[in-house]
């Protein structure tokens, strides 16, 4: 059919906004809502509208009424929903990095909807500090003499580097030089924070001599940034954290280390050999940095943690009124340290993903296949060995062995599956891998199983429909 006479069955506004089920659409949702929607949906059919796409139009237009009430409904309500993450990455940064357990969620959601003590004293009644709570807990878990908390690790590094080295140079080596989540690179945090960077050593070999030559009356600070997020091999050598604070210390040189990960206390294998806060407050450091919403499992936000002078000039620097958390955030954080705190880490989701025997997760998998399989739904189910990923920038060398379900459908590629999963309520994100989709049941929360099955029926019977 010419693209022209597909143009023409584009329905007009006027008459489909007559339509009963866009009616009752305006009725429930508001005239602005629909509107929008129907924008939406005729710009769809005009990019459709060509000789190549004569079975797509028709199928959209037939379903123009359907889309324009869903659409008004997805359209009010809010943009953020949950969702069920089948990907095997457990700290996935596009899905909101580590969800909250139930417990530390209802606490955040009674500060939330209520007054709170963020700023008074109860025993005095009278004005109080916001940090009298998650961080004295995180200061008392590690020894530490003092910590401020901010909204991110980028914004943790931001501050320290603007504090002790603005219009200075940062001696940082070469092969640290990394770039994280967003496209935020390490230089560029060090430029915004008023400071220069001063590369040492090579990208695979940077000594504590290299350092030291490094060292001029303009250097502020020495930062080491730790590869949570990569890994360099073969041909290595690097200074090590004791080495380089024993020279700051000579040399009367602030020396921070960017740790990243959040890690309190070890794990066992194979996350055995992340570095902990703990050690890195032991190697001497004046600070430590870490994100909260990684391996410590909680919000997000950015830990500074260390001697108390350094962190004292971090608290007066007029950045960090700017950076410091809000409530909830205190809220949560505080919650997940008390889980740490009381040995019950693995009451939050991350910790325990990541150490879940692979007999649970297999069990899962299998019973999630039979009960598919009982049902004769229209596709091929098994449960396959898989590896799951730590995510977040953390443990990037790392495997975790994992069991999952393949799905596969002699109508239908992957791709098409894996898109009418992400359109189910809630929707859920697996994965491809040589064709097949794949459902990971490590990253799949307790309780979310029967979501998962009747997203798969969902989506199978609407790919049969289309």
């Amino acid at each position: 059919m010419p693209t022209d006479d597909l143009r023409r069955r584009i329905p007009q506004i006027a008459k489909l906004l007559d339509r009963p089920v866009v009616k009752a659409a305006i009725a429930e949702r508001g005239r602005k809502v629909v509107d929008r929607v129907i924008q939406a949906q005729i710009g769809d059919l005009r990019a459709l509208a060509t000789e190549e796409n004569v079975p797509a139009f028709e199928s959209a237009l037939r379903a123009m009424d359907a889309r324009i009430s869903t659409g008004s409904e997805a359209a009010a309500g809010p943009s953020l929903r949950r969702v069920i993450n089948a990907t095997g990455v457990v700290v996935h940064t596009n899905l909101g990095r580590a969800p909250l357990s139930p417990e530390v969620a209802a606490h955040v959601a009674a500060i939330a909807s209520s007054y709170s003590n963020l700023e008074f004293d109860l025993l005095k009644g009278d004005r109080g500090h916001r940090e009298t709570h998650a961080e004295r807990r995180l200061q008392a878990m590690l020894s530490a003499e003092s910590s401020v908390v901010v909204n991110n690790n980028a914004a943790a590094v931001l501050l320290a580097v603007n504090t002790f080295a603005e219009g200075r140079d940062v001696l940082v080596s070469r092969g640290e030089l990394v770039e994280i989540g967003g496209s935020f690179r390490i230089p560029e945090i060090l430029m915004k924070g008023g400071a220069r960077l001063r590369e040492v050593g090579t990208t695979n070999r940077t000594r504590i001599s290299d350092f030291a030559k490094a060292i001029t009356p303009e250097t502020g600070l020495i930062l080491r940034v730790h590869p949570s997020n990569f890994r360099i091999v073969g041909f290595t050598e690097s200074a090590s954290l004791k080495e380089l604070v024993a020279l700051g210390s000579v040399r009367s040189v602030r020396v921070v280390e960017d740790l990243g990960s959040g890690l309190i206390e070890n794990m066992a294998e194979p996350l055995n050999h992340e570095a902990t806060l703990a050690e890195s407050l032991a190697a001497g450091v004046d600070v430590v940095t870490a994100s909260g919403d990684k391996l410590l499992g909680g919000p997000q936000a950015g830990l500074l943690i260390g001697r108390k002078e350094p962190v004292d000039a971090l608290r007066r620097n007029p950045l960090y009124r700017a950076l410091r958390v809000d409530k909830m955030t205190i809220a949560a954080l505080d919650s997940v340290l008390a889980l740490h705190e009381a040995g019950r880490r693995e009451a939050l989701p991350v910790p325990r993903m990541l150490v879940l025997p692979l007999a649970e997760i297999d069990a899962r998998a299998q019973r999630l296949c039979d009960s598919l399989v009982e049902k004769h739904v229209d596709a091929a189910f098994e449960v396959r060995d898989v590896n799951s990923a730590v995510g977040g920038g953390a443990a990037p060398d790392i495997d975790l062995p994992s069991r999952a379900l393949a799905v596969r459908s002699g109508r239908w590629s992957a791709a098409v599956l894996l898109r009418r999963l992400r359109e189910a309520t809630p929707p859920v994100i697996a994965r491809i891998e040589d064709d097949v989709l794949l459902l990971d049941l490590r990253t799949v929360l307790p309780g979310e199983d029967r979501e998962v099955e009747q997203a798969i029926i969902g989506m199978l019977k609407d790919a049969a429909a289309s």
